[in-house]
């Protein structure tokens, strides 16, 4: 086998620049899974409206949310909320990490603390809060919510206060389940 020249060399550098480039900001795209997880919530139905109450106009407490189809195999749940109509690009409402495999769900108001009752931890969402940060879209157009849930094969090590870009690369090449809900909101 012959040693690559120098035309070889540059286009190899410049593969990898684009690569890395890639992967960086806030777009990071992670693998789908083959295995889907059923999601759902009492509050609303597959891209029906939020309710007020889980919005910044209600009480701005999370949704119930249950799932099903999580693989046997599975070490940790993650969940990350976003709005992908929102003015400036995507929205990070809640970032939720760290749950158990065996949840099955989340109960309605889940506690804004930064570590929860079962080791989960929540990240930082656009609001730069660590909690849940319910829809506060401009009025205008319904945006839509993305409740999106994954079953990994790894315990994610991230402390509290993750951002969803840092969950996004700790979860990448790790998900063995995933699925998602969809509502909408539109202020009046």
């Amino acid at each position: 086998m012959s040693r690559p020249g120098k035309l070889e060399l540059s286009l190899a550098l410049v593969v990898s620049v684009a690569v890395a480039a890639c992967g960086s900001g806030d777009q990071i795209e992670l693998e789908e899974a083959s295995v889907s997880l059923e999601i759902s919530s009492t509050a609303f139905v597959e891209g029906d409206t939020i309710p007020t109450r889980f919005t910044c106009d209600g009480d701005d407490v999370s949704p119930p949310l249950t799932w099903t189809g999580t693989p046997s195999e599975s070490r940790s749940i993650a969940l990350i909320a976003d709005d992908p109509d929102a003015p400036r690009g995507t929205w990070v409402h809640w970032v939720l990490y760290g749950l158990p495999p065996k949840a099955a769900g989340l109960p309605e108001a889940v506690p804004g603390r930064e570590e929860l009752d079962t080791g989960a931890r929540h990240g930082k969402n656009d609001f730069g809060r660590s909690d849940y940060g319910g829809p506060c879209p401009p009025r205008g157009s319904p945006h839509r919510y993305f409740f999106k849930v994954y079953a990994l094969d790894v315990e994610i090590t991230l402390g509290s206060g993750a951002t969803k870009q840092a969950l996004s690369e700790a979860m990448q090449g790790h998900i063995l389940a995933q699925g998602e809900l969809m509502g909408r909101y539109q202020r009046e």
